[in-house]
């Protein structure tokens, strides 16, 4: 009774020799049996002790089916109905297997192999049965049985292969003892499925827990890396460089940033789901290493924040300063070409006395012209510079660089003519054969045909000149002519 009950009986005679003291162990175990809801009729413990086979069989048989069959239970069936319902959905697959009562069914032995098969089909291999031996089918079956399941032989060969009827209750009793097995068995594989789903739970979170902490590592030590990028930064005080380090500013927000973006609202999420599953999981909370936690990404996030703030009043006031000085640049130069201009201009103006006086101060004007190209070219420089840097106004100055060209423009025209006037002149003083009339006629029209405006004439241009002021030579004399004159 303590075996198959799984409990202590109490103090009870151990060594009974005395009628009195078998009778009170007896009773020990009787009431024992109707404690746990066995009733029992009919039978005492004189009965047991006096050997009352007949009683004593049919008390056997009410604990095997208490402690053996009676738990048996298959969608809410009685033990009987319910073993057999599960030997039956156990034996389905097997084609020459029909289980259909405790007796006739398993005389075969097959319905024995089947069940041993179905659920450890590493001990024998049912499709090379004979299906015909039964004596050896049913022997295979009680050996590997008792053997590998530790299922006792309760029953001999004969007692199912070779009578009419086999006992139900002996073959329930015995396949009872297969239910059992492999119900254990089925406990041991629940259990190893447990261990092997609580192992892949585990591996999962900690694969969980070294992906957050290799991206939280990867995210703030890339915003780092920007951050040491943008305070190490220079600028070359050209408008293209600034504009270069704007555009890419821009781009960073535009793309890189984003990504971080996306990547700390993953790195977020990832956490939660890793506290989730542990909390599912009944597991302790998983606690992120000093220096990756989300308060240390946040820390870092807001710095970032305010490094890119920084960043971007400097790329500004960096650009804002380079216009300024373009601006500052490009009227300084200018407002002093413009002086230049307006300087020689009036001294032209100015010019009196002497004619060789005169011709000699022109023509000193006229030296300065070549550095003030140079200075133009310098200007139209800055004004390209502003153009690219989108500078439409410009308060420091009234001029625009073509202003500038123009009015240069006029000097160098106003310079060559004065020159040429002065010289006329002199010659006009010099030929008492030419009046002055006819020198302003011979000026004008030189001025007409000097196409290239190089105060000299080509052999077609003087030969059309001197066509146009009535004058025509024979070719010979008009070589002769231009020779001379040239």
């Amino acid at each position: 009774m303590e075996i198959i009950g799984d409990t202590s009986l109490g103090r009870y005679n151990k060594v009974s020799r005395m009628r009195i003291q078998k009778v009170e162990n007896v009773n020990k175990c009787l009431e024992f049996i109707r404690q746990r809801g066995v009733s029992l009729t009919n039978i005492g413990a004189e009965d047991i002790v006096d050997e009352n086979v007949k009683l004593i069989l049919g008390l056997i048989w009410t604990l095997i089916l208490r402690f053996t069959i009676a738990d048996i239970s298959e969608e809410g069936l009685s033990a009987k109905e319910g073993l057999l319902l599960w030997c039956q959905r156990k034996t389905a697959p097997y084609r020459e297997v029909n289980v259909r009562d405790f007796t006739y069914s398993w005389a075969d032995g097959l319905a024995f192999c089947a069940l041993i098969h179905r659920h450890r089909p590493d001990l024998l291999d049912f499709d090379s049965l004979d299906k015909t031996d039964r004596h050896r089918n049913t022997q295979l079956a009680f050996d590997v049985a008792a053997d590998h399941l530790n299922i006792p032989k309760l029953l001999d060969v004969e007692d199912v292969c070779d009578i009419s009827r086999p006992d139900e209750r002996s073959v329930m009793t015995y396949v009872a003892q297969y239910f059992h097995a492999f119900s254990e068995l089925g406990k041991v594989d629940t259990a190893g499925r447990r261990v092997a789903k609580f192992a892949e739970v585990m591996e999962s979170v900690w694969s969980m827990e070294s992906d957050y902490e290799r991206r939280v590592k990867a995210l703030m030590q890339a915003i780092d890396n920007k951050r040491s990028e943008w305070e190490s930064s220079t600028f070359r005080g050209d408008y293209a460089d600034a504009k270069r380090q704007s555009v890419e500013f821009v781009n960073y927000k535009t793309s890189l940033k984003r990504k971080w973006v996306a990547e700390k609202r993953d790195i977020d999420t990832l956490l939660g789901n890793i506290q989730t599953k542990l909390k599912t999981y009944e597991l302790k909370p998983y606690h992120p290493p000093h220096g990756l936690t989300l308060q240390d990404l946040d820390r870092t996030w807001k710095e970032l924040l305010a490094a890119e703030e920084r960043r971007y009043r400097l790329i500004n006031a960096k650009i804002r300063d380079i216009k300024e000085k373009l601006r500052h640049d490009f009227a300084k130069q200018a407002n002093e070409f413009q002086a230049l201009v307006n300087a020689i201009s009036n001294e032209l103006v100015l010019l009196d006395g002497d004619l060789d006086l005169q011709l000699a101060h022109v023509r000193q004007l006229s030296t300065r012209l070549g550095p003030m190209a140079d200075m133009l070219e310098g200007i139209q420089r800055l004004d390209d510079q502003c153009v690219e840097a989108n500078i439409e106004e410009n308060d420091h100055t009234i001029y625009s660089a073509d202003d500038l060209s123009f009015d240069f423009g006029l000097l160098e025209q106003a310079l060559q003519k004065k020159s040429a006037f002065i010289s006329n002149q002199i010659v006009s003083r010099n030929m008492t054969n030419l009046t002055p009339a006819q020198l302003e006629e011979f000026e004008s029209t030189f001025r007409h045909f000097d196409n290239r405006q190089s105060n000299s004439l080509s052999s077609a241009e003087f030969n059309a000149a001197l066509a146009s002021l009535g004058i025509m030579y024979e070719e010979e004399d008009f070589a002769r002519i231009f020779a001379q004159c040239s």
